[in-house]
C-alpha cells in the first residue's frame, strides 16, 4: 500500500467520560460535512459512532480515531482501539453491518482490540491528502468550539495565574471562582443529560432503521404474492371462459340446430360477453407478467395500414350515437419492427376509452413519422371531445385499478387497467406513453415507439391471435385418423372439442380418469393421445412420461393441450410429447399438423403382455 492509499489521520479522541461521547459525535459529524457526506449516510455514521463510544466506555485505554482512506474513492473511518475483555454487543455488530459500508472487529493479541466503522463519501474534486488537510483544519475550529468544558477549564487557569499576580484583586477573584465552580457543576449535569438522551435516541434510531428493512422486505414480498395471485386467477378463469366461447360459436356455427331469432341474438351476447371477459382476463394475466418481468415483446415487420384498418372495423360498432371515429388510411413512410399485437392492444386499449367517455363529437387518431438521431420513430395521437381528466387524476389514472370519480362512469363497466396496460406495453415495446386533458374539452394521448424493436428469438408457441376455442371453420390440411384418445377431465372444454375431432378422427375415445390413459391407449393403439396437463393424480406430466415409458405406447404420439400460459409449462418433463398447444387458440389445422399424417395401422408383438382391462370408457 502506497502513501496515497495509506489512512491518513484527522483527529484522536481519549473517550474517559460521557462529555468524550459528545465531542466524538459532533467531529465526527464536521467531518462528514467536510467530506460530503449528508442526509441519511452522515445520519447512520454519526449515530452508530455514537452508540459505539457509549458501549465501549469505561474500557482501558479506549480511544477513537476518525481518518480519511483511499485515493479515487475516499472513505471516512472511525476506529475505536481498547484494551481488555470488554466486547460491544451483538446487536450493535448487527446494525452496524446493515447502516454502514463497512464494520470490522479486529482483536491483535486477545487483549488488544480495534472496531472499525466506515462510510464511503461521495467523488470531489480535491485530492485526498488537500481533502485531509481541511478536514483537519475544520475539525480544530469545531472542537474548540464545541468543547465548552476545556474552555471553562483554560478561563479557571487564566484566574488562578491573575490571582497570583494581583493579591488586591483576590476576594473578586474567590468570587468569580465559586462562580465558574457553580456553572460547571450545572454543565455538567446538562451534559450527563444530554448523553442520556442521546443514547436513548441512538438506540431508537437503530431499531427504525432495522424495522423500515424488516417493512421494505415485506412489501417485496406483498408485491410477489399479488403477482402470483393474478396469474394464478388468471389462469383458472381462462379455462371456463374458453369453454363458453367455444359453446356458443358452436351454437353458431352452420353446421348447429337451427335457433330463433331472439335465440341467436342471446348466444351472441353470450359469445360477446365471453370474448369481453377473456380480454380483462388477459390484460390480467400480461399485467401481472409484466410486473414479473415475463412479458417480452417479438418483433415482427409490421403493416400499419392493415393493422389500422383492423382497429377500424373492430371499434366502429363501438362509437356512442353521434360520435365519429376517425381512423386514417395511412401509407408508411418507413419500415416498422414491432410486436404487431402489443402495439394493437395498446391502440385498442386507448381508442377504447376514448370512445366509452365521448358522448358527442369525435375520436381521431393521428400517425406521424418523426427522424430521430436514433432512427425513426412512430407517433400516434388518439385526441378525444369526452368529459376530459381533473389535473389531480392525470397520474392517478395510470394507477392500476384506479377509475375518476364521477357520473360519467355510470352505467360504464371496466376494471381501471386500460391505461396502464396499454403504457406498461408501450414500454416494452421502447417507447412512451403520455396523456393530456381538462375537464370538459377532451384528452389526447400521445404514443411514440421506435420504428425498428430489437428482435428476440420467437416463441414456438405463441402464433399471435388466433380463434378462441377449437373453432368448426378451419379445415384441417390432413386426412382423417382411425382412432383418438382424449385424456381430459374438463366437460366444458371437451364439449366444444367433440366437433373439431368429429372431422379428424373415425373413432373418439375420451378419459376423465387420467389412471386409466396407459391401459387405454395401450389396448386402443390410436394414432393419436389429446392429453391435458392439469388434471387430479397422476397429472399431464405423469401420464406423458408412464407412455413413454411403455414398450406398446411409446410410439403413439401425444399432443398436449393446455390452458397454461407457455411460459408456465415446464417443457424439461415433455421431451417425449410431440407438441404443446393452447386451449385458447386450438385449431384442427394445428392439430393436423401436430400429429402429421396418420400412420399405418400397428402391428402387435406377441412378447407384449396386454395390460389389464378396464371398465370401457365413454366412446363415440
Amino acid at each position: 500500500m502506497n502513501a496515497e492509499q495509506s489512512a491518513r489521520e484527522l483527529i484522536t479522541i481519549a473517550l474517559r467520560e460521557a462529555r468524550d461521547v459528545v465531542t466524538l459525535r459532533r467531529c465526527c459529524q464536521s467531518a462528514c460535512r467536510a467530506v460530503g457526506l449528508t442526509g441519511a449516510p452522515l445520519v447512520r455514521l454519526a449515530t452508530v459512532v455514537s452508540e459505539a463510544g457509549e458501549q465501549l466506555l469505561g474500557a482501558p485505554g479506549l480511544t477513537a480515531r476518525l481518518c480519511l482512506q483511499g485515493t479515487d474513492t475516499v472513505a471516512l473511518f472511525a476506529c475505536f482501539q481498547w484494551r481488555g475483555p470488554v466486547r460491544p454487543p451483538s446487536t450493535l455488530l448487527t446494525a452496524a453491518t446493515r447502516l454502514l459500508d463497512d464494520c470490522r472487529l479486529l482483536s491483535a493479541d486477545g487483549h488488544r482490540h480495534e472496531l472499525v466503522l466506515a462510510q464511503h463519501a461521495p467523488a470531489s474534486g480535491p485530492s485526498a491528502a488537500e481533502l485531509a488537510d481541511a478536514v483537519r483544519a475544520q475539525l480544530a475550529g469545531a472542537e474548540g468550539a464545541a468543547d465548552l468544558i476545556d474552555t471553562l477549564r483554560t478561563q479557571n487557569r487564566q484566574l488562578l495565574v491573575a490571582l497570583e499576580e494581583s493579591q488586591a484583586q483576590q476576594e473578586e477573584l474567590q468570587r468569580l471562582n465559586a462562580e465558574l465552580e457553580e456553572t460547571n457543576t450545572g454543565v455538567l449535569a446538562l451534559y450527563s443529560e444530554l448523553a442520556a438522551e442521546l443514547e436513548e435516541t441512538n438506540s431508537g434510531v437503530v431499531a427504525l432503521y432495522a424495522e423500515l428493512e424488516d417493512k421494505t422486505r415485506q412489501l417485496e414480498l406483498a408485491g410477489e404474492y399479488r403477482t402470483r395471485f393474478w396469474a394464478n386467477v388468471s389462469h383458472e378463469l381462462r379455462s371456463p371462459v374458453n369453454s363458453v366461447i367455444a359453446l356458443a360459436r358452436l351454437l353458431l356455427g352452420p353446421g348447429a340446430d337451427p335457433l330463433t331469432a331472439e335465440q341467436r341474438r342471446q348466444v351472441a351476447l353470450v359469445q360477446t360477453s365471453g370474448s369481453t371477459l377473456l380480454a380483462l382476463v388477459d390484460e390480467l394475466l400480461d399485467v401481472a407478467k409484466a410486473e414479473s418481468g415475463r412479458l417480452e415483446p417479438h418483433p415482427v415487420d409490421t403493416d400499419l395500414r392493415t393493422l389500422l384498418h383492423q382497429l377500424r372495423g373492430t371499434l366502429q360498432g363501438t362509437a356512442s350515437p353521434g360520435v365519429t371515429l376517425d381512423i386514417p388510411d395511412h401509407a408508411q413512410l418507413h419500415s416498422l419492427c414491432t410486436d404487431e399485437v402489443m402495439l394493437a392492444r395498446v391502440l385498442r386499449n386507448v381508442l377504447s376509452n376514448a370512445l366509452k367517455f365521448t358522448a358527442e363529437g369525435s375520436v381521431a387518431l393521428d400517425v406521424e413519422e418523426r427522424e430521430h438521431d436514433d432512427g425513426a420513430r412512430f407517433v400516434f395521437r388518439i385526441q378525444d371531445t369526452g368529459v376530459g381528466i381533473p389535473a389531480d387524476d392525470l397520474e392517478r389514472v395510470f394507477e392500476e385499478f384506479y377509475q375518476v370519480r364521477g357520473a360519467h362512469q355510470r352505467g360504464r363497466a371496466g376494471t381501471g387497467l386500460g391505461l396502464p396496460y396499454a403504457r406498461r406495453l408501450t414500454e416494452l415495446l421502447g417507447g412512451t406513453l403520455t396523456l393530456d386533458s381538462e375537464i370538459g374539452r377532451g384528452t389526447r394521448v400521445t404514443v411514440e415507439i421506435p420504428a425498428h424493436l430489437p428482435q428476440t428469438a420467437p416463441d414456438a408457441e405463441d402464433t399471435g391471435p388466433a380463434p378462441t376455442g377449437p373453432g368448426p371453420d378451419n379445415r384441417p390440411p390432413a386426412p382423417l385418423w382411425r382412432s383418438v384418445v382424449v385424456v381430459d377431465d374438463d366437460e366444458a372444454f371437451l364439449a366444444g372439442l367433440r366437433p373439431l375431432l368429429d372431422r379428424l378422427a373415425g373413432s373418439v375415445t375420451v378419459l376423465t380418469d387420467s389412471g386409466r390413459a396407459v391401459a387405454t391407449v395401450a389396448r386402443e393403439r390410436p394414432d393419436a393421445v389429446l392429453l391435458d396437463l392439469n388434471m387430479p393424480c397422476p397429472d399431464g406430466y405423469e401420464v406423458q412420461r408412464l407412455l413413454a415409458e411403455e414398450a406398446a405406447t411409446r410410439a403413439v404420439p401425444v399432443v398436449v393441450l393446455t390452458a397454461l400460459d407457455p411460459a408456465d409449462v415446464d417443457r424439461a418433463r415433455l421431451t417425449h410429447a410431440r407438441a404443446v398447444l393452447n386451449k385458447s387458440r386450438l385449431t384442427a389445422a394445428d392439430l393436423a399438423a401436430a400429429v402429421g399424417s396418420p400412420p399405418a395401422p400397428p402391428v402387435r408383438h406377441s412378447d407384449i403382455a396386454p395390460p389389464p382391462t378396464p371398465p370401457r370408457p365413454e366412446e363415440r
